[in-house]
């Protein structure tokens, strides 16, 4: 664990009281967005129904939940951070809040949204949210991202809990459809942050954290990238296959994910010269975020074709 905040740090902490819009930022907001939507979409497109009030409790326990680990990850990486560009406004490297608070805070919305989400809920719910939040906090930031070129690859898990537990809070149980939606944020988030990982390369490079362009090399990332897209194509769309979804969903998913593929060949396929602004690398990121949006939004759009008796 690092040793503590820099002495830059340290003294603002002295003259900058702690804002709520700190405590804000530090459950990451940016990132919630997309695990509440996927969250959401995974809560609607189950079968079945749920009462409203519990079903938004389900999804503000899973809000809850991100937000605590993500304070909690940011507790722990609060020196890494501040060797970073692109993460040392961050409110601890800034030295806006006390170290202290910051765990408290992930440790106290982590056990809130679990203990909710049991009470009201129910407990397989529960259970799959607390592992999420130990995968994240636990598993990922302390073990995962400092030691291996491999952790975006083991930790993408801790991002594809959400549509598996908005799922399960309304079945009550654990189908091929949820493992599937959890297998496709699986798969989607390494070409998702490899091609950030290639236009902040410098940054991970000078914070000594092991990312694939860091450690493997440029050409290395840009394989596993293509490699990455290419099964993403049938896992996307294998809730269609297994007759989970109707063709709404199918050809969604099957042109989406046919457009990240194609999106990925100029970033493999491509000679970096001195200067390059890598706008490949950029489209595919920036796609990658609007790409997933649009595909849990056409899961939601089949559940309700199919209940409509648009299409059988």
């Amino acid at each position: 664990m690092s040793s503590g905040p820099t002495p830059q740090a340290a003294e603002a902490q002295h003259i900058m009281p702690t804002d709520w819009r700190d405590f804000f930022a530090l459950t990451k907001p940016g990132v919630m967005r997309l695990v509440i939507f996927t969250g959401l979409c995974g809560l609607l497109a189950a079968p079945g129904s749920i009462h409203p009030i519990i079903g938004f409790t389900a999804v503000l326990c899973i809000a809850m939940g991100a937000g605590g680990s993500a304070a909690l990850n940011q507790w722990w990486e609060a020196d890494i951070d501040a060797g970073m560009k692109r993460t040392a406004a961050r409110p601890l490297p800034a030295g806006r809040m006390n170290r202290d608070d910051a765990r408290n805070f992930g440790i106290f919305l982590s056990a809130a949204s679990v203990g909710i989400m049991g009470i009201a809920v129910g407990w397989l719910a529960a259970g799959i949210l607390a592992l999420a939040i130990v995968y994240y906090s636990v598993a990922y930031t302390i073990w995962l991202k400092p030691n291996t070129p491999q952790n975006i690859v083991i930790g993408g898990g801790a991002g594809a809990f959400p549509p598996m537990i908005g799922w399960i809070a309304v079945t009550g149980d654990i189908t091929a459809m949820p493992v599937l939606l959890f297998a496709i944020i699986f798969f989607w988030t390494p070409p998702h942050f490899w091609a950030l990982a290639l236009f902040v390369k410098s940054d991970y490079a000078k914070a000594g954290i092991p990312m694939m362009p860091v450690v493997k090399g440029e050409a290395a990332t840009r394989k596993q990238i293509f490699a990455y897209s290419i099964l993403l194509v049938p896992i996307a769309a294998s809730p269609w296959f297994i007759g989970g979804t109707t063709a709404v969903y199918g050809v969604a998913a099957l042109a989406l994910t046919l457009g990240f593929l194609a999106l990925s060949v100029p970033v493999t396929f491509r000679t970096i010269t001195e200067g390059d602004t890598l706008k490949p690398e950029k489209r595919l990121f920036a796609y990658s975020i609007i790409y997933l949006f649009v595909l849990f939004g056409a899961l939601v759009l089949d559940r309700v074709a199919f209940y409509q008796g648009w299409i059988s």
